[in-house]
């Protein structure tokens, strides 16, 4: 009996809805079911289907009450996700890090620090800015030649070499005849 009657109070209620309320309710719901169709365990949800349900939260006041398989705060979380995400992609206009630099730019560099071996990337930095290059501290560094130095014994071998010699102190006691 309860159905019934709540069955015709949503009817009483969708005559004083406008048309094009009624069309997106329709679409909304239509959208909902094409969805659980197309994924018959559980439904899984497109970026698509979110890009179209965080629109018609902005578009739609009544979107909710045709909402159904998800909750209405996993929509706006999309929503702010989306908009964040625009956000973003606005203020990375080119891609991300630190521009290259030509390789004539880095010999030059190379050259300048085998040139002359006393200066700093400082100095470097202000003599490219002399030439009107204009390039960072830590680039010049970046490209500064590297002097090959002998990797450092390890323990091991250290260890070898002063096991395999006698101590200076056993050798001093069986000098002096003590034992």
């Amino acid at each position: 009996m309860f159905r019934v009657v709540r069955f015709f109070l949503s009817l009483f209620c969708t005559t004083l809805r406008t048309r094009a309320s009624l069309q997106l309710e329709v679409a909304a719901l239509r959208h909902q079911l094409s969805v659980y169709k197309r994924n018959r365990p559980r439904p899984r949800i497109a970026p698509a289907d979110r890009l179209l349900w965080a629109s018609l939260s902005r578009l739609w006041g009544s979107w909710r009450q045709a909402l159904w398989f998800v909750q209405p705060r996993t929509v706006s979380a999309w929503e702010q996700k989306r908009f964040r995400d625009y956000g973003r992609g606005l203020g990375q206009s080119g891609p991300p890090g630190r521009p290259k630099i030509s390789p004539e730019l880095r010999d030059l560099i190379k050259r300048m620090w085998k040139a002359n071996p006393t200066w700093g990337s400082p100095r470097i930095v202000g003599e490219l800015l002399t030439l009107g290059i204009h390039v960072a501290k830590s680039t010049v560094e970046k490209y500064q030649p590297r002097h090959r130095t002998p990797p450092s014994p390890t323990w091991k071998t250290f260890l070898d070499q002063h096991v395999k010699r006698p101590c200076g102190y056993r050798f001093l006691r069986s000098a002096h005849g003590q034992v």
